[in-house]
């Protein structure tokens, strides 16, 4: 008889825990109401896929969820990992990518970890908590799962911690991975199937899995830029914040309007670094001859949310 496979679920709050006494009500609810033992009794399929331990580390919203939670939850699952097989985590969709991509770089493990949440309540009609949460058990048990690394699973899709994104607001296919595609897909009677694997470093083998938890973080925050954007943002942040680095989310292939770029060079000139992405959700960001002097740093196809974590993780990388 096969050894059945042991698997920890972590809950972390969001939409998937959610509930409210209208099974119709797709907008207003309260999170945190439901728990991941809760999960176990209501889906008893997932017992017969693993033994399955549990932890529920926070019952928040996913807007709640902050970096020191996020190196809290990377060594509580490295810790984890020693003894069991794979790792299960349920959160909140609205910053789910970000957890995901965040532990992707970090985590020093090959063993498969899989987020998942819902885009309805466990307590609405025909949610989609349901079959993502025993999707992420079947696809966590198979073993084309090793060494890809972060996965997050949504409507029947696997997805890449790299390359997803949520792209809609509450429909059940908000997340999509606009520049390539899933990973794979469970099938109608459970077959967990891959069709490609991640070629960019990750995990065991990202720069950055060594990374520490710092007692203080880097201030990184975000400018997204816009027709007629003018300087003042940007040097008000400048002048009244300690800033460590800086995101644009800028427009096109990645420009900024000629005032953002005059504020840019006072940034630069302190030794700031600037990383420079596009609010259009698809598609590379390029180094440009006409910012050649500003030397902006640019990360091909990440999204400014996923850039600002990848430089978060580099300043303390230089740092330690």
């Amino acid at each position: 008889m096969a050894k059945r496979p042991k698997i920890t679920l972590f809950a972390l709050g969001g939409t998937i825990s959610a509930h409210h006494p209208d099974r119709l009500e797709l907008c207003d609810y309260r999170s945190g109401h439901y728990s991941a033992s809760d999960f176990l009794e209501t889906l008893p399929e997932i017992t017969t896929l693993a033994d399955i331990d549990q932890r529920q580390l926070s019952n928040v919203s996913s807007t709640a969820i902050d970096v020191p939670d996020w190196f809290h939850l990377k060594a509580q699952i490295e810790q984890c990992l020693l003894e069991q097989d794979a790792v299960v985590i349920t959160q909140g969709t609205n910053t789910l990518e970000e957890t995901a991509f965040f532990l992707h770089l970090t985590l020093q493990t090959s063993k498969p970890v899989i987020i998942t949440g819902a885009q309805k309540p466990l307590s609405a009609l025909a949610s989609d908590a349901y079959f993502n949460l025993l999707n992420s058990f079947r696809v966590a048990t198979s073993p084309q799962a090793v060494g890809q690394g972060v996965l997050v699973v949504a409507n029947d899709k696997i997805y890449s911690a790299q390359d997803v994104s949520k792209t809609h607001s509450y429909h059940l296919e908000a997340f999509q991975a606009p520049n390539s595609g899933p990973l794979g897909r469970i099938e109608a009677n459970g077959q967990v199937t891959f069709i490609h694997s991640p070629l960019l470093p990750h995990t065991i083998n990202s720069p950055f899995c060594t990374v520490k938890a710092p007692q203080h973080l880097p201030y990184i925050p975000i400018v997204y830029s816009h027709a007629g954007a003018d300087q003042q943002l940007i040097e008000a942040l400048l002048a009244h914040t300690h800033l460590d680095g800086l995101v644009i989310a800028g427009t096109g292939a990645g420009r900024c309007s000629p005032r953002e770029e005059q504020a840019l060079h006072k940034v630069r000139a302190r030794g700031i670094p600037v990383v420079m992405c596009s609010r259009v959700g698809a598609g590379a960001v390029l180094p440009l001859e006409c910012y050649q002097t500003l030397d902006l740093i640019t990360l091909g196809d990440l999204s400014a949310q996923k850039a600002r974590i990848w430089l978060l993780l580099e300043l303390l990388k230089q740092a330690q």
